[in-house]
């Protein structure tokens, strides 16, 4: 645990420990999380780091359809 300042302009460094164990570099997502802040590492290439997380058997086209017959069905709840 760590206890950091804030300067003038209301910002905090990151000590260089915790940047090199979880892998920062230069952005942080920052999440308001009622009594605390949240600070996870931003992969310096989202997509990539995303990559082969969604396993997807099923074609495009029947994914859009089984999505729009969702929607109609929706929207059709609400009418």
């Amino acid at each position: 645990m760590s206890v950091v300042e804030l300067d003038e302009k209301g910002r905090m460094t990151v000590p260089r420990a915790y940047r090199r164990e979880l892998g920062i570099t230069r952005k942080v997502l920052v999440i308001n999380a009622g009594d605390h802040l949240k600070v996870m590492p931003v992969p310096a290439d989202p997509v990539q780091a995303l990559r082969g997380v969604f396993k997807v058997n099923k074609p495009f086209k029947t994914l859009r359809r089984q999505a729009e017959a969702l929607a109609e069905k929706e929207i059709g709840a609400k009418g």
